[in-house]
């Protein structure tokens, strides 16, 4: 038994891994809240309503990611295909005329009273917990065709299918994406999943080419600088908001691009205007406070006790660095031009709190395995107790 306790590891370490989430997400909220302050003073007379707005919905992600940590992950998993039900009849919901007015000719919207919210946004919340659930409880079946590959395509199909009507190609694909990862990470054979990346890849470029406004984007993007007056003229003027601020910025409030130079500039393109303002340093700090955040959590997964918690939190986790790696794509003009926030930093209600959940998922998961050692330990502590 000494031996046993001398192989139980430091929980003050796990502590040490939640306090560098909560300060990289707090810092990159604190960034954000700036950035929108200073991005929304030419859209409106009254230059703090965006960062009110803001801050409202930072106090209902906060109660939100606080609750998401606190909970027992464990408990209600009989909940979870209630919770995935709910988002898909939202998502449905989202697509009747009656309930959501199109808006830039799409649908993503639910509004009451005065408060919209966004179907695909929440329910990255139930798609998350429904992978990991359905994955963890068919462990033993996931080389099998039917409940280790069929099944789960369907359930990743369903909403993609529904997102795209919206139609939202750019949430699509985040969807998909982190629904095969899963999938992958839970062991389903290669052989199911390489024809299966390749066909929905070519479907999706075909749903692309059949609509006229995605293709027009996707071929302006091959050109430029040849359609900065037209298709890519907000890629154009992110790019030269980079380009203005240099290394240092040219400080808080004092960019071209928040004079309505750049549509959307507190929404999608919100990195152009940090990358602006306040320089190359910012933006870098930017990128390394989400490699922290990915690191940090990657290097806990060692202590995972179940596979139900290791794929939640590498859902939980894709679904934060996904979205970042697209905005930040997107913006630099490596991705063609798609409208999806910037995980903590985006002026939107419904990303943070979404955002803010999954951080809470983290955080809970983290202090949960602090007390647990290491696989390889597990294995020793087995070994020494016989």
């Amino acid at each position: 038994m000494s031996k046993a306790t001398k192989e139980t590891p430091n929980t003050g370490h796990s502590f040490y891994q939640r306090l560098v989430i909560v300060i990289s997400v707090a810092t990159l909220v604190l960034i954000g809240l700036i950035s929108i302050f200073s991005a929304t003073q030419s859209l409106d007379a009254d230059s703090y309503r965006f960062l009110e707005r803001q801050i409202m919905w930072l106090g209902i992600a906060v109660v939100a990611g606080v609750a998401a940590s606190m909970i027992d992950l464990e408990r209600p998993k009989k909940l979870i295909p209630i919770g995935a039900v709910l988002g898909i009849i939202f998502l449905i919901a989202v697509l009747i005329p009656a309930i959501a007015q199109p808006i830039n000719g799409s649908r993503r919207w639910i509004t009451i009273g005065s408060i919209g919210f966004q179907p695909s946004e929440f329910a990255k919340i139930p798609f998350v917990f429904l992978m990991a659930y359905y994955l963890s409880a068919n462990q033993r079946f996931l080389k099998t065709l039917l409940r280790g590959f069929i099944i789960p395509l369907a359930i990743i199909g369903v909403f993609c299918i529904l997102i795209i009507l919206e139609p939202d190609f750019g949430t699509c694909a985040l969807y998909g994406a982190v629904g095969l990862m899963l999938l992958y990470l839970a062991g389903a054979r290669l052989t199911y999943l390489i024809p299966t990346v390749i066909s929905s890849g070519t479907l999706f470029l075909y749903l692309i080419f059949q609509n006229p406004v995605r293709l027009r984007r996707l071929l302006s993007f091959l050109d430029v600088e040849g359609n900065k007056n037209d298709a890519t003229y907000q890629l154009h003027q992110g790019q030269m908001a980079f380009g203005n601020g240099g290394f240092s910025g040219v400080g808080a409030g004092n960019g071209r691009s928040q004079n309505s130079f750049l549509p959307e500039a507190h929404t999608d393109f919100i990195f152009s205007i940090i990358g602006e303002e306040f320089g190359f340093m910012v933006t870098c700090l930017v990128v390394v406070l989400f490699l922290v955040i990915f690191t940090t959590v990657i290097l806990s997964m060692r202590r995972a006790p179940s596979m139900f918690q290791a794929l939640l939190v590498l859902g939980s986790l894709l679904m934060i660095m996904l979205q970042a790696l697209i905005n930040m794509g997107v913006v630099t003009g490596l991705l063609p031009t798609k409208g999806m926030s910037l995980p903590f930093i985006s002026y939107g209600g419904s990303n943070l709190v979404v955002m803010c959940v999954f951080t809470g998922v983290l955080i809970n998961c983290l202090r949960s395995w602090e007390s647990l050692p290491m696989r390889s330990e597990r294995r020793k502590l087995v070994e020494i107790t016989g």
